[in-house]
């Protein structure tokens, strides 16, 4: 059986989700982003004890079928381009990777994101890689050149010019500001 999981974004939350599972005496087999594997039976009331834990964590579990797909969908992106060693491509075409690692159409994959999330895939995927920018700069281990480069930009200019859409400042002012200004992975929007 395959739990989906929402608001599993980072080894924290899978941390987190199997250890509080294993409390309750499930079985992991396997365990990624959105989603846990296991064997054990889970009944009416099994079920009921994972939402409440999985909710006092910040976690969801998910039953409906489309929320599932967008919730997958999501996981990739955000393991796409937060976890990964860095992504020089510049070519890359993000509507083949989705529909091949979701094994359905982008059109409707497009259309069925757009419907419960509000945004387009498209505009999805910039705010992580904003998201991931931002945390990139606060580092500050890596020029803007080579932000740009590890995020696939085609140019400095090109994120600059996504940077200061999305967030209202230059990287520049974001670096120099003393607050928080990045948001969790699961609240990017």
């Amino acid at each position: 059986m395959v739990l989906h999981i929402k608001n599993m974004v980072c080894n924290r939350c899978i941390k987190a989700v199997r250890e509080e599972l294993q409390k309750l005496g499930i079985n992991i087999r396997a365990i990624e982003l959105g989603e846990v594997e296991t064997d054990t039976k889970i009944d009416k009331n099994i079920s009921a004890k994972i939402k409440s834990v999985l909710e006092e964590n910040g976690f969801e579990l998910i039953e409906d079928k489309r929320a599932k797909i967008i919730e997958k969908l999501k996981n990739y992106i955000i393991k796409f381009i937060h976890h990964s060693d860095g992504n020089t491509d510049h070519e890359i075409n993000y509507s083949e990777l989705i529909s091949r690692e979701m094994n359905l159409e982008y059109h409707y994959l497009s259309g069925l994101f757009s419907s419960m999330e509000g945004i387009t895939i498209e505009h999805y995927i910039i705010l992580q890689k904003i998201e991931r920018a931002k945390e990139l700069l606060k580092y500050d281990e890596l020029t803007l050149s080579e932000i740009a480069y590890k995020l696939g930009y085609s140019s400095v200019a090109h994120l600059s010019s996504q940077f200061k859409k999305v967030t209202g400042m230059t990287a520049s002012q974001f670096k120099s500001i003393t607050t928080n200004e990045r948001k969790p992975l699961d609240e990017v929007k």
